[in-house]
Formats: C-alpha cells, structure tokens, sequence
C-alpha cells in the first residue's frame, strides 16, 4: 500500500458513520418496496433530522413524483389514518411486529385511496400525490416515526454496501 494513502483510509474510517441503525427490533426486515416509481425514485431532498423536538429540520424524505402518481405501502401494514393535516392529504402505515411503539410511515401530499383499518400488503397503492408547495417540483414527502421520534425513512430501503476499489496507479 502507498504511505500516503493511509491518511486518507485512516480519515474515511474514523469519519464513516457505520452501519445503519437497526429500526427492526430483530432479525432482518420483511419485504419493502419503495413508495413512488421508478425504483428508486430521485431524491429530492434528504432526511435532516432536527437538533431538538421543536426545532426546525427535515422530518423525512422528498421523493420525485408528479400529481397523480400511485402511492405504494413500502411494507405490510395498517392504515391509520388517511385525511387532511394542515391543509393537506396525508395517509399513515402503521407496520406490525415493529417493537414498542411501532413504526408508522407517513405520505403527504396525497388524496387516500383506502379508509383507516385497511390491511395491506407490500406494494399497494394507498394514494395519489397530490400538487403541493412543499418541493420546488412535484414530490412525495416520506416520513418514518417510532412513537414522537422521527427517523430517516431510507433505513427502511435496502442499498447495495459501499466497498472501496483499488486505485489505477497508472
């Protein structure tokens, strides 16, 4: 290995925020699809969680997706609520056997296409987005909540692992 390369790996691996944080509570997650197609979507804003529970931040992510675009449940679930919150259409998904309390995914803006106490399975459309202000486009905010704490709804996606490749010394 060159000597100065081990700065940079040295750098990368005390900087690497490591795996992602478990929101299962054992055992790897059930099936998951994303929300919105194509899959995946683009992301047009990340999850930036806020310093505080009342301070301002990102609960969520923003997902590319013109009005009119199906909402899938990413995960088997119940709907618990499917209605207007602040002016706009919102559904939430709650999913079984995800600890105490359970995790509950939310979409906004949306119309509901199925009423609270619907069980649905991986992959059902839910809603529609709905135009909104709050993207510069057309999007779908996705958020992901353990009881009042908001978490990044990506760590319910799966990603192929980062691995580094040799450098071309050429």
């Amino acid at each position: 290995m060159h000597l100065n390369l081990i700065p940079l790996l040295l750098t990368l691996a005390l900087a690497w925020p490591g795996p992602p944080v478990p929101v299962w509570p054992a055992g790897p997650p059930p099936a998951l699809v994303w929300p919105v197609s194509p899959s995946p979507p683009e992301i047009l804003r990340g999850w930036q969680p806020p310093p505080g529970p009342y301070a301002a931040g990102h609960r969520g992510v923003d997902l590319a997706a013109p009005p009119g675009t199906p909402v899938l449940a990413p995960a088997a679930g119940t709907v618990t609520f499917a209605g207007p919150v602040g002016g706009r259409g919102a559904v939430t998904l709650t999913l079984p056997d995800t600890g105490t309390p359970p995790l509950r995914t939310t979409f906004t803006p949306v119309t509901p296409l199925v009423p609270p106490g619907t069980v649905v399975t991986p992959g059902t459309p839910i809603a529609e987005v709905t135009a909104g202000t709050h993207c510069p486009r057309s999007c779908l905010h996705w958020g992901l909540l353990r009881g009042e704490e908001y978490l990044n709804p990506l760590l319910l996606t799966r990603r192929a692992p980062s691995r580094l490749l040799p450098l071309d010394d050429d």
